[in-house]
């Protein structure tokens, strides 16, 4: 234990690593503790999961908070979910036991006398969300200063999520706005455990603040992963090749403390029933649970206690709300049905598991419906099988994580945090309007005509009036918008369905199922016994037998061209992978034959049928968007082959040949482009919330900037 260190920490800390009997202070808590101590810089920490990075950060800024107690809230700490507050308040309560230093949560489930509490007398430590701030800047504005003036740390938690998301953009947007008003930048502390490069991150962290930003890097030591990979073919329906799939994974979880991580709610719920009749055939114990975003939040509570606190070996079925860092105690095993969309999702899964010197340890589970009359060669080819193998390959070879993708034009954003500072501030000029807006970091790349465009789409749309003065105010059409309380959070909620059972609420469906018909939620089969229509209520029985349901799939998922780069290496190989079954190695070699005999491994394009042609260039989305884009520009017409989120291959109808084709592919990659000229449809947007409150050109002009990339296209093809 480094002792200079240690003996920099507050008494209480101390005392709190004594009695917790840790036999060191980790590299990375050393490291926080220099940064903290001895600049002032914002501080990023992107180690692997279970390292030590809650407590990095936690230990010396409590410790100066300690020695110098601030005026208002001391330390803010942000989280992407409630679930991960509640988990992280109980290690915070039990570090500050001793010290005359309160912590707080702030969000939808807490108390509002615990929250009047905070307003009278603020100080200490604060847990809350940006749906949360963001309401307490618009409802309390007159209570941020007495909140925040003295705020010396914000603890960002799992900053690669918020940088992917809207939801990123949005708390840039609070963070600065909270500066601005109480005359105080705090310093910022960000926590990841799956970030490829650390330039981006470290420019996001310190956005708005004229802070530098240090990153201590660390070895890590050799991790220890045992990875294990099946596959099942399923013909025509095949029920008994079925059930070996879901014995399959019955088996692989038996005994072991398990999440099984699947893609999609409906697939979850699928194959929870499914292991649940199983076990009950084998007479084993009901230890599976469904933690996913349409279960309530009582029972997805209970899901995280029950894999936290039961003596028995618990497996829950989820979608990526347990892929953050929730504490469920020791996981044994982590198991994938499908592969995983990025490599950073694969890392923060496999991490779930191993912790405390223990193997990390992850089982991908593959059920593909084999069907032999498909007459296109690419559509018997299992993309996700062979994407899959690309991911665990990329990472075990190089380490290599995807950089993380970033709105440059958030339109939509800019919208609602106009909105939302005008509801603060009543009416502004348009001029100080642009000058308070366009300075914050978030969109620093929307030119003040862009500007103006939304502004005066947003009067035409009542989202917005001039008054008397020639100054902007909420319009009567934008009041009714942001008093709606879903107005808080950026990200788009579908009108669904609660379900209750007797008092209980089990979750919500997207649509409403008519009396009598059976479907799967939480684990479960539910029958439809009464519809409230008016308050949109579905009542329920809980049935025998299996169901199914379904959810709406919201937003598109771009992959890096390095990843599809890596499937066309797999597809090439000869190489044996050590982690495949036999099934797997089986269905491998099936699939690389195939993929031979078309002769791709040489070829880029090959003909399908007569005047029917396939580019194969192996990009990843925005890049060929790009090349599909510049083919329609040379007078190729074509479409976008997509295996679900997988960009196949591009298919030409056309009557020129083959040389014609490959001509112009030479031509696309060494000419200048200027994606400004492709024929780019008036209506393409990326999906937003508040896309119907921007002007059409304003979102093309997203699309073709955040979704069009010629130049990893060219560098590429």
């Amino acid at each position: 234990m480094s002792k200079s260190t240690f003996d920099r920490l507050a008494p209480f800390i101390r005392e709190y690593i004594y009695r917790n009997k840790w036999e060191e202070i980790r590299d990375v808590q050393v490291a926080a503790c220099d940064v903290i101590f001895n600049t002032e810089n914002n501080l990023l920490l992107a180690t692997g999961t279970a390292s030590g990075k809650t407590e990095a950060a936690f230990l010396p800024v409590i410790t100066k908070l300690y020695e110098k107690p601030s005026k208002s809230i001391g330390i803010l700490y942000i989280s992407p979910l409630k679930a991960l507050i509640n988990d992280q308040f109980q290690r915070i309560e039990e570090l500050l036991e001793f010290a005359n230093i309160p912590v707080f949560k702030w969000h939808g489930d807490v108390a509002q006398n615990k929250k009047a509490k905070l307003i009278k007398n603020p100080q200490g430590v604060l847990q809350t969300t940006p749906e949360s701030l963001e309401a307490m800047l618009m409802l309390r504005t007159g209570d941020i200063t007495n909140l925040f003036s003295d705020l010396r740390y914000v603890i960002v938690d799992e900053v690669h999520y918020f940088m992917s998301e809207d939801r990123g953009i949005q708390l840039q947007c609070i963070l600065e706005r909270i500066q601005r008003l109480t005359n105080n930048i705090p310093i910022r502390v960000g926590l990841s455990a799956t970030l490829g490069e650390y330039e981006s991150a470290e420019k996001w962290l310190n956005s708005g603040t004229r802070r530098e930003c240090s990153t201590p890097k660390f070895d890590g030591g050799k991790r220890k992963i045992r990875l294990f990979l099946e596959h099942f073919s399923v013909e025509n329906e095949n029920n008994l090749q079925k059930d070996k799939f879901y014995e399959y994974l019955y088996k692989c979880t038996l005994g072991k403390k398990s999440i099984i991580f699947s893609n999609s709610r409906a697939e979850i719920e699928d194959n929870i029933a499914h292991i649940k009749k199983i076990a009950k055939k084998q007479q084993t114990a009901d230890v599976y649970l469904v933690h996913h975003g349409n279960i309530s939040s009582s029972l997805r509570q209970h899901a995280e206690e029950s894999m936290k606190k039961s003596e028995l070996p618990m497996v829950t079925g989820s979608t990526v709300t347990l892929e953050l860092g929730i504490d469920l105690g020791e996981l044994e095993r982590i198991v994938q049905t499908g592969s995983p969309f990025s490599v950073s999702s694969f890392v923060q899964r496999l991490g779930r598991s191993g912790r405390r010197g223990n193997a990390s340890e992850m089982w991908f589970v593959f059920k593909e419906d084999i069907n032999r009359n498909d007459s296109e060669f690419y559509k018997t080819i299992n993309w996700d099988f062979i994407m899959c193998i690309a991911i665990i390959q990329l990472y075990l070879e190089e380490r290599w994580i995807e950089p993380i993708n970033t709105n440059t034009l958030p339109y939509g954003l800019l919208y609602h945090q106009t909105m939302s500072f005008l509801v603060t501030s009543g009416d502004v000029s348009p001029a100080l309007l642009a000058q308070t807006m366009l300075t914050l970091g978030a969109f620093k790349n929307i030119s003040q005509s862009d500007f103006k465009l939304l502004l005066n789409y947003m009067i035409k749309m009542e989202q917005l009036e001039i008054d008397e003065q020639k100054k902007l105010i909420v319009g009567l059409r934008g009041e009714r918008e942001t008093n709606r309380f879903d107005f808080y959070a950026v990200f788009a909620t579908e009108n669904e369905f609660t379900v209750k059972f007797k008092t209980e609420e089990i979750g919500t469906i997207h649509k409403e199922y008519p009396v009598k018909t059976k479907f799967a939620l939480a684990g479960y089969t539910w029958e439809v016994i009464e519809i409230d229509k008016k308050s949109q209520i579905i009542y329920v029985n809980k049935v025998e037998g299996i169901s199914t349901n379904s959810w709406v799939n919201s937003g598109a998922l771009a992959l890096h061209t390095k990843i599809l780069k890596k499937m066309k290496d797999v597809l090439c190989s000869d190489a044996e992978y050590k982690y495949l079954g036999e099934n797997a190695k089986i269905r491998l070699q099936e699939i690389r034959a195939q993929f031979s005999k078309m002769n791709l491994r040489d070829e880029m394009v090959v003909c399908i049928e007569r005047s029917t042609y396939g580019v194969f260039p192996f990009l990843g989305t925005k890049a060929i968007n790009a090349l599909s884009y510049a083919l329609t520009y040379y007078g190729l017409n074509n479409n976008i082959y997509f295996d679900g989120v997988i960009p196949v291959c591009i298919i030409i109808k056309t009557n020129v040949n083959m040389d014609e084709i490959k001509r112009i592919l030479c031509k696309i990659k060494i000419s200048e482009l200027d994606k400004t000229f492709f024929n780019v449809p008036q209506d393409a947007a990326i999906s937003g919330k508040y896309n119907e409150f921007v002007p059409e050109v304003l979102l093309r002009k997203q699309y073709m900037e955040d979704y069009i990339d010629v130049e990893d296209m060219q560098n590429s093809l």
